[in-house]
């Protein structure tokens, strides 16, 4: 029995191929290749489907970057080799070249589902191995594996790359190369992209600019930056100059990697080498800098942006809205968002959510509730995103009642909350110091199969602690100790802080000085924590020497921690001694007291 007889008695009842497309579409057009090749497969003896499937001719359509279809000649599409996608076909950033994405084939559906399904290697190959060596065949499977890279289908997509390369009798081309190097380095395995690099060459095959971009990202996930300095050089020998796509990649793969100074480095030498930037680059240094709460830096990326004439998409715009959501600056937000629509893009959802986030974020849970009902006005669905956002936007302003009127208003809709709809949920009551709600919340967790993670068990640290309830407190931390969900340094923070306002000093040096043997860093709230409590007993001369000790340890201190530090003083000759430290430290070393 072949694969197709297998599938057609498998999937009896879909024989109607819808073949509508539901992708949302980026700043390329989708190209609909055609095909010359006909259908010929026949289904299982004795199925309802045995009889020969009808002939069919590819509909000649793509559809623009408007959305519309439109029609094109067959003849004037390029399909070299007798008519197959090799080399011509996938293009990393872009889904297929020139943005170029196939309507699949009713045989490729076919496959694209059994794939979906189907986990046993020697089954799947052995499917793939009754299909007729064919270009037909080779263009189905390929559209497949894209397909599969949409839904970051990563393991099907390497299991149908490998018996191309290791089973099939078809020759592997650079194109099947790149998809196989994209999933592993997707997957975080680094060794396997660069063996199938070298497979690559000793199949004298001649790797693509997409291939070293491919490569590249997947080294920067992994944190080895050597190697993918390396790339460079490996790019020269075959005579290729690093593009904007090669850069990208780069700066995304260290973004992953969250190495961002070196992404920043990495787009500085783009511009120095005479790169031009895309949007795709400007609109990750804006993601960049806002996530790194420098909204400031992000609007100076996107002025740049626009100085040099490179059109800002909807993405760009959404990223620096975002950025300034992170800060609470809803006036800014509100301003970029106006600028969208200037520039003749309708906001979607993504737009829509971070301008609400914004508001929360400002402390507006009302602004962020006008902004969820335009929206809806608007035409625009929330999701399930919006939802949550409206919850921890009440949750923050102390209304947790409204939050919990929205979370069951999401349910009401047949929107299933996830493990953030009861995240956010559950810190609106543990803000209200709601112990019993809190528990409520996670006991429902757990009834609807959703395992609490390591936040949910540190909100509970952090109510159990303000309430008092250090016993509780320290069960949950047994039970966190026990369970796949290891503390974070989060954790212990929260328990220095709680023992330190309790004044059970001594609980908490403990927990400070063992932090180094459970193989977690000291950061600036560590210190700040600790420090917060010795101040509060105006204990000055401790407090300097903590300080001293936290810059020996190399961690620089924030506008929290000068807070503190001068709280901790009691007369006005202590006060201009730290303020001359912090002014001093200001200026040599790598602060953010600003």
């Amino acid at each position: 029995m072949n694969l197709f007889s297998s599938l057609q008695i498998f999937f009896s009842h879909s024989s109607c191929i819808n073949r509508r497309l539901t992708f949302k579409f980026g700043v390329n057009c989708f190209l609909i290749y055609p095909r010359s090749c006909q259908c010929k497969y026949e289904g299982a003896p004795g199925s309802s489907d045995a009889q020969q499937k009808e002939k069919f001719k590819r509909d000649s359509l793509y559809i623009n970057d408007q959305g519309k279809f439109k029609h094109f000649n067959h003849k004037k599409v390029s399909r070299k080799r007798g008519g197959s996608l090799r080399g011509q076909g996938w293009k990393y950033g872009s889904g297929f070249v020139d943005g170029i994405f196939p309507v699949l084939s009713p045989d490729a559906q076919q496959i694209l589902n059994f794939m979906k399904k189907e986990m046993d290697l020697n089954r799947v190959w052995d499917a793939l191995s009754s299909l007729p060596p064919t270009h037909t065949t080779w263009d189905d499977i390929i559209s497949v594996a894209v397909q599969l890279r949409l839904n970051k289908r990563w393991d099907p997509i390497i299991t149908m790359c490998e018996w191309i390369l290791y089973r099939s009798t078809f020759q592997p081309d650079v194109m099947c190369y790149n998809l196989l190097i994209d999933a592993f380095g997707q997957k975080s395995c680094a060794n396997k992209a660069e063996s199938t690099y070298l497979n690559l060459l000793e199949a004298r095959c001649i790797p693509t600019e997409d291939t070293y971009a491919l490569l590249l990202r997947a080294y920067c996930t992994c944190g080895l930056l050597e190697k993918a300095e390396v790339v460079f050089v490996e790019m020269q020998k075959y005579g290729l100059s690093p593009s904007a796509v090669v850069y990208n990649a780069y700066i995304d793969g260290l973004m992953k990697g969250r190495n961002t100074q070196k992404a920043i480095e990495i787009f500085q030498r783009m511009k120095r080498n005479s790169c031009q930037p895309s949007t795709d680059t400007y609109t990750m240094l804006i993601n960049l800098y806002g996530k790194a709460n420098r909204s400031y830096m992000a609007l100076k990326v996107f002025q740049e942006m626009k100085s040099h004439k490179c059109k800002p998409n909807i993405c760009t715009y959404t990223a620096l809205i975002n950025a300034f959501a992170r800060e609470g600056l809803c006036e800014k937000a509100e301003e970029i968002f106006e600028q969208l629509q200037e520039a003749g893009i309708e906001p979607d959802v993504y737009s829509y959510n971070a301008l609400m986030e914004a508001y929360s974020r400002a402390g507006f849970p009302y602004g962020a509730a006008e902004i969820f009902s335009l929206m809806q006005h608007m035409g625009c669905e929330p999701d399930r995103a919006s939802f949550n956002i409206m919850v921890d936007a009440y949750g923050r302003s102390g209304l947790h009642e409204d939050a919990r009127l929205v979370f069951e208003e999401m349910k009401r809709l047949g929107i299933e909350p996830t493990m953030k709809s009861h995240m956010v949920l559950l810190s609106a009551y543990s803000k209200a110091g709601n112990v019993s709600k809190c528990e409520e919340i996670v006991s429902k967790m757990h009834k609807s199969g959703l395992e609490p993670d390591t936040f949910v068990l540190n909100t509970m640290l952090n109510v159990y602690g303000r309430m008092g309830h250090f016993k509780k407190m320290e069960e949950v931390l047994a039970v966190m100790e026990n369970r796949p969900y290891a503390p974070d340094i989060s954790t212990y923070n929260i328990l220095i802080n709680m023992y330190g306002r309790a004044g059970y000093f001594e609980q908490m040096e403990e927990i400070f000085r063992l932090l180094p043997a459970k193989n977690l860093q000291r950061d600036v709230v560590t210190w700040t924590s600790r420090l917060g409590a010795y101040s509060r007993k105006k204990q000055y001369t401790r407090c300097l020497q903590i300080f001293e000790e936290m810059i020996t340890d190399g961690c620089y201190p924030d506008g929290g921690t000068a807070r503190v530090l001068l709280s901790s003083c009691s007369t006005k000759e202590q006060v201009e001694q730290v303020s001359l430290v912090l002014r001093t430290m200001h200026k040599d070393m790598k602060t953010e007291l600003q």
